[in-house]
């Protein structure tokens, strides 16, 4: 455990002011910035939290209870101006979140509660969601509507998904008893090409290390690289076998990362700025 981290989580998922330092001191181990799949999985590694608490499911969002809880950390580090988000999803410390202690950052969201209380808002920090506070909770929605799609729709969707992201040649099999196979593609990388397999499941819950194993061993002798997308989330040992030494690496893609895949590419979803006026009484007073 290194120097200033709060002990693991061990058997619950921890609450929203519980997560705040120890999202701080994870994006810290991450180099001072990552995406919000890197944050996760950071965290879950430095804190030890064990598979099951880490797949407690967020009701039907899609997400599990520890990544919303996490998001409203984020979102807690901003307002505290630690951290920023960039609009491809990676979060990044700011020079005031590199050098922030754990007492700084308990006063500053004191401070800001206080603040909020001033003004009559009626939120906190660790309240619910909303769309000015919490970018991801389209993410929900988004999801919710991938999961209704029926299985052959959302096989087309991650063909076109690949192919807007370079791949071409891209084919859905759709042939039952291939080891989880649904399709394949070819991904160019300037002078280099690379014959992927690819597998694509909506999925409530979390997909488990026998998942990528199976997957993997479908692979074998057809290709060196595989692609698993899903609704679903990750559990922690399905990552690290995705990347275990000596086989085949498997890249995986979970249900937030597919919503800013979407986003990003502007498959089924778009982005409205809305203007915001805002008034200068200082201004008038020097008139």
């Amino acid at each position: 455990m290194k120097s200033g981290m709060m002990q693991p989580f061990t058997g619950r998922v921890p609450t929203y002011d519980e997560l705040n330092w120890p999202a701080l001191v994870a994006l810290r181990e991450l180099g001072g910035s990552g995406s919000i799949s890197e944050h996760l999985a950071k965290l879950i590694e430095l804190y030890e939290v064990p598979d099951h608490v880490a797949a407690i499911p967020h009701g039907d969002s899609g997400r599990t209870e520890l990544e919303y809880r996490l998001a409203w950390a984020r979102t807690a580090l901003r307002r505290c101006e630690y951290v920023e988000n960039s609009a491809r999803g990676v979060w990044s410390l700011t020079e005031a979140g590199e050098e922030a202690t754990l007492e700084d950052l308990a006063k500053r969201i004191g401070d800001l509660r206080a603040q909020d209380h001033k003004r009559h808002i009626a939120k906190k920090v660790d309240a619910d969601p909303t769309s000015d506070d919490e970018p991801e909770d389209w993410k929900d929605r988004l999801l919710a509507v991938l999961k209704v799609m029926q299985p052959s729709a959302f096989e087309r969707l991650s063909q076109r998904l690949l192919r807007e992201s370079g791949f071409v040649k891209v084919e859905v099999t759709g042939r039952s008893g291939d080891g989880g196979i649904d399709g394949t593609g070819i991904l160019q990388l300037s002078l280099m090409s690379f014959h992927v397999l690819f597998q694509c499941k909506r999925y409530q819950g979390s997909v488990g290390a026998g998942a990528v194993r199976d997957f993997r061993g479908a692979m074998m002798g057809r290709t060196d690289k595989g692609l698993i997308i899903t609704t679903g989330t990750f559990s922690p040992d399905a990552r690290r076998e995705a990347t275990r030494d000596g086989a085949p690496p498997i890249d995986l893609i979970d249900g937030v990362a597919l919503c800013e895949k979407l986003k990003e590419l502007q498959l089924g979803v778009s982005t409205r700025l809305v203007e915001e006026v805002e008034v200068h009484p200082a201004w008038f007073e020097q008139i």
